[in-house]
């Protein structure tokens, strides 16, 4: 058998501006343009990042990187990053702007305030330190005006979630420790926090979670009267999303395939089939609770997975399915630690809601 081949690790985006403004702000202080510049990392450890380019244009110092992702599948991956950097006679030793392609923050429940470029705290904290490095590596402290830019970004922008938080023109300038990890858990579990909190700062009291985009259409068309907001892509990640949700003190409405509740129910708090095999021992259990009927229990039992198992239930057992999203319902509660409302919607395959707690909605 081959060896599985180890995942590489790369930078974000965060890091990349900070490689472009280290190596801008080097060219302005010193008039030479580095082949490469050093950027600590926030945890530990630091990585050199090449320039692809760095020039003066008049008096404004140009340097550009590009984004090194590794193995990570993100939309920035080999973007460009670039920093452009002048003097300005101000009392703030640092003047941080977007420009093209760095989205401006226009939702509450983020955590850069409306009106700003969506630059997260850690990479602000990236670029000063890097700037502070050259201060005392050269001995100037002249006041400058650094404007972070993405040629692409607003391109790259159409294909994130970004317009749903709030985050228009462009894409986010991002990263906590400056690393990425290739299919980090990490960053698509810090895009649902943020949207169960952009949510809630936009005076929704419930967000309806759902495991993709096919599920999420059909939320949609249980709720056209919801705004765009209000719905959350969890993925995978149950158990993290209820407990975000819990803080917020945000009622939760799960809607989902039967698949995916049934796993809910089981209490598995991470439910991609990688993580948690699909216990349909758990799912003939409940069902072995509820009927009498031995050829339906033994077809169930037998099931490949969890969509075979309802075409049997949903005619004859509709009771199961319900079992099953009550079942959901109060695992999620659980994770939330409690004192939030929760609710489950379950779809058959078509789209039609099969199963609803909250039965005089449905």
């Amino acid at each position: 058998m081959a060896k599985k081949r180890t995942l590489r690790s790369g930078f974000t985006t965060g890091t990349a501006a900070a490689a472009a403004v280290k190596g801008a702000v080097s060219l302005l202080f010193t008039g030479v343009c580095p082949d490469m510049v050093r950027i600590p990392f926030l945890s530990e450890g630091h990585v050199d990042i090449p320039l692809v380019s760095c020039t003066m244009e008049g008096d404004v110092a140009v340097c550009t990187v590009m984004k090194d992702g590794g193995d990570d599948p993100d939309i920035t991956r080999n973007a460009i990053i670039g920093a452009r950097v002048r003097r300005v006679e101000t009392t703030e030793p640092v003047t941080l702007r977007g420009g093209i392609g760095v989205g401006r923050v226009t939702r509450p429940g983020l955590e850069v305030p409306v009106g700003e470029p969506a630059i997260n705290p850690g990479p602000v904290k990236m670029i000063h330190g890097a700037v502070e490095i050259l201060r005392s590596e050269t001995g100037d402290e002249g006041s400058l005006d650094i404007e972070i830019f993405v040629p692409e970004g607003e391109l790259m922008a159409e294909k994130t979630l970004n317009s749903r938080l709030g985050i228009e023109g462009g894409i986010s300038i991002l990263g906590t420790t400056g690393i990425e990890r290739p299919l980090s858990h990490e960053a698509y579990e810090a895009t649902v926090r943020s949207a169960i909190k952009v949510a809630k700062a936009m005076g929704s009291d419930s967000v309806v979670c759902t495991t993709g985009r096919r599920s999420e259409r059909f939320a949609m068309g249980v709720f056209p009267e919801f705004s765009e907001t209000r719905f959350v892509q969890i993925g995978d990640f149950f158990k993290s999303s209820m407990e975000t949700a819990g803080s917020q003190g945000t009622d939760v409405i799960l809607a989902v395939f039967f698949g995916k509740a049934v796993k809910m129910a089981a209490g598995i708090p991470h439910t991609h089939a990688a993580k948690s095999d699909l216990n349909l021992r758990f799912l003939a259990d409940l069902a072995e609770e509820m009927v009498d009927d031995a050829e339906l229990l033994n077809k169930v039992a037998e099931s490949n997975t969890a969509r075979e198992a309802f075409t049997y239930l949903v005619g004859p057992c509709p009771e199961v399915i319900d079992r099953v999203g009550e079942l959901a319902a109060a695992s999620a509660s659980r994770f939330a630690g409690g004192g939030i409302s929760t609710r489950c919607i379950i779809f058959d395959f078509d789209g039609n809601v099969a199963s609803d707690t909250c039965k005089e909605s449905s």
